[in-house]
């Protein structure tokens, strides 16, 4: 793969010190499975502190799709699925972004049929949609795949889902979310065993809750959801982002600098901040929704991902970043995504010694990273990318950004907030030299 000299990329010049405070949007991937959510609605919803990302518009484009009508106002969404009658999600869309399978059972609970295309999104290894399509089973309906769409539908004159008890052979997010909504509308009481714990999933049931729904339990390893038979307007706001939250401390500890976030949820945050107390990154709670970061010393530290409540897998690449300018030996173990460490070959450009085997890195500190022009993989490796580039001497060029406005919202504006060297460049538009973008080789 080759770095384009004709693609937008962010211009970096490290070593520039921040301060001030920092406002974190809402939760990513629960305004995802929310705006999906929306759809069993019989009536209007609003959606508050939505984030502006690139997944939120393709999510808003499947549901407009769908004959949903969706008005926008800033970050709050009003949401009209009173005649939702379409069951057929466009494949152009769907393919690209994984979080839209979650419109599968809402489209099945409400109208008793789905038909919605295998999903897309980042390369970071299988995340098949096998748990989702058991869970759909148990509860009775009938599912197959061909030529890449799910067909899903249920038997009988009143096409409606009965609850069952389902038992998760791994406590994925969003087979979690999947039940979740096509429980809410099903006959009976539907368990869902050794279900995922993420703060998203509650917020998901939550708001399920707000329209009326009969869901306990969300949070823990067992959720039990009483099914109803409609669920009525909610005006429901999305929690704080504790992915952006956790990328931006990061981006203090990495360039010592001392800045605040607001609004965080601490109690989403406990892993993380644990280990960047283990790190040597003092946090201190200023509020119960406001954190600020105390720089210190940075030593090395070994992470491993696991399902919440374990340290997330969509903060090991930014965790990375900041171990390789930690003094000693750190060992960084991936188990949830096999395809996860492809951030390692762009930190290494920038002077990291980093060793991989298999899905564990082994990282050495170094006493600086140096500027290089690098490619963002997926999402999460181009806040890595970011955050080291704030780090590193010289100026850092980082491609592949459609990845970082997928998940990130406005992180460019929020970090020249707090002082930080960058800008956003469009060769195309822009006409910029592209002297700054030689041809190199991108290992893939």
């Amino acid at each position: 793969m080759l770095i384009e000299d004709n693609q937008p990329y962010l211009e970096i010049v490290g070593r520039t010190p921040l301060s001030g405070e920092v406002i974190i949007s809402g939760a990513k991937n629960s305004a995802l499975a929310i705006m999906a959510g929306a759809l069993l609605c019989f009536d209007e919803c609003r959606i508050s502190n939505v984030p502006s990302l690139a997944d939120i518009a393709r999510m808003g484009q499947i549901l407009s799709a769908l004959g949903i009508k969706i008005t926008q106002h800033g970050n709050t969404l009003d949401i009209d699925a009173r005649h939702l009658v379409q069951s057929h999600a466009p494949y152009d869309l769907v393919s690209q972004m994984r979080a839209s399978f979650f419109v599968i059972g809402p489209l099945l609970t409400r109208l008793g049929e789905a038909k919605v295309p295998l999903p897309g999104g980042c390369a970071i290894g299988a995340r098949p949609v096998d748990l989702h399509v058991r869970g759909l089973q148990a509860m009775g309906a009938d599912v197959y795949i061909e030529h890449g769409i799910v067909h899903a539908s249920v038997k009988g004159s009143r096409k409606r889902l009965t609850g069952a008890k389902i038992y998760l052979d791994y406590p994925s997010v969003g087979a979690t979310e999947t039940i979740i909504m096509a429980a809410t509308l099903a006959d009976g009481i539907t368990i869902i065993e050794n279900a995922a714990k993420e703060p998203e999933v509650s917020d998901l049931a939550n708001f399920c809750n707000s329209m009326g729904a009969k869901i306990s339990g969300a949070g823990t390893d067992t959720i039990v959801i009483e099914g109803v038979k409609r669920l009525g307007t909610t005006d429901y706001p999305i929690i704080p982002d504790r992915i952006e939250a956790g990328t931006f401390l990061i981006a203090g500890a990495i360039t010592y600098s001392e800045i605040s976030l607001y609004p965080v949820l601490p109690e989403h945050l406990v892993p993380v901040i644990a280990k960047l107390q283990e790190i040597g990154t003092k946090i201190i709670a200023d509020e119960p929704n406001r954190l600020r970061v105390i720089p210190r010393e940075l030593k090395a530290a070994d992470i491993e991902t696991l399902p919440h409540p374990g340290f997330p897998t969509d903060m090991q690449a930014q965790f990375m970043a900041l171990l390789t300018l930690s003094e000693g030996s750190s060992v960084v173990t991936e188990t949830v995504f096999e395809n996860r460490l492809r951030h390692v070959a762009e930190l290494k450009r920038m002077g990291a010694d980093i060793k991989v085997k298999g899905n564990v890195a082994l990282v050495q500190g170094v006493p600086f990273l140096s500027g290089a022009p690098v490619m963002a993989t997926d999402l999460r490796a181009s806040a890595a990318l970011v955050v080291a580039g704030l780090a590193a001497q010289g100026t850092t060029i980082i491609q592949g950004l459609h990845h970082l406005d997928r998940g990130y919202d406005n992180i460019e504006a929020k970090l020249q907030r707090l002082g930080a060297s960058l800008r956003r460049v469009n060769p195309l538009v822009d006409g910029a030299s592209n002297d700054l973008l030689p041809k190199i080789e991108v290992m893939s």
